[in-house]
C-alpha cells in the first residue's frame, strides 16, 4: 500500500522560516489535490492549505499569506513554505494526498486517498 511520508519539521524561532515536504513512499502517476492539516495541542486538527488539480489553492484565513503550498515539477512532490511562523504555529502538521496511482487510474478517475503520519513543527517565542 503506498504510504505518505513528510518531512521537513522541527524547531524554529519566532519569525523563521520552514518548508514540508510530503511525498509517497512508491512511484505515483500524479497527484490530483493535495491537503495539509495541523493540529495544535489542545486543539482540533484543521484544514490549513489545498492545492487542487487546475493549480488554484485555498489557505485557512487565519494564515494571513504567511503560508504557501506547491507541487513539484513531476506533480508526486507537494511543499509547504511556512513563513513568519509564530507560537500559535506550533502543530503537528499532516499530509494528505489524493493521487492516481497509475495513467490507468488517471483515466478510469480512480485515485486514491492517502493521509501521513504527521510531522511536529515547534515555534519558539
Amino acid at each position: 500500500q503506498v504510504q505518505v511520508v513528510e518531512s521537513g519539521g522541527g524547531l524554529v524561532q519566532g519569525g523563521g522560516s520552514l518548508r514540508l515536504s510530503c511525498t509517497t513512499s512508491e512511484r505515483i502517476y500524479a497527484v490530483n489535490v493535495a491537503r495539509w492539516y495541523r493540529q495544535g495541542p489542545g486543539k482540533q486538527r484543521e484544514l490549513v492549505a489545498t492545492l487542487n488539480n487546475d493549480d488554484s489553492t485555498i489557505y485557512a484565513d487565519s494564515l494571513e499569506g504567511r503560508f504557501t503550498i506547491s507541487l513539484d515539477d513531476d506533480k508526486t512532490t507537494v511543499f509547504l513554505q511556512m513563513d513568519n511562523l509564530q507560537p500559535e504555529d506550533t502543530a503537528v502538521y499532516y499530509c494528505r494526498l489524493n493521487f492516481w496511482r497509475s495513467l490507468v487510474a488517471a483515466l478510469k478517475k480512480r485515485p486514491i486517498d492517502v493521509w501521513g503520519q504527521g510531522t511536529q513543527v515547534t515555534v519558539s517565542a
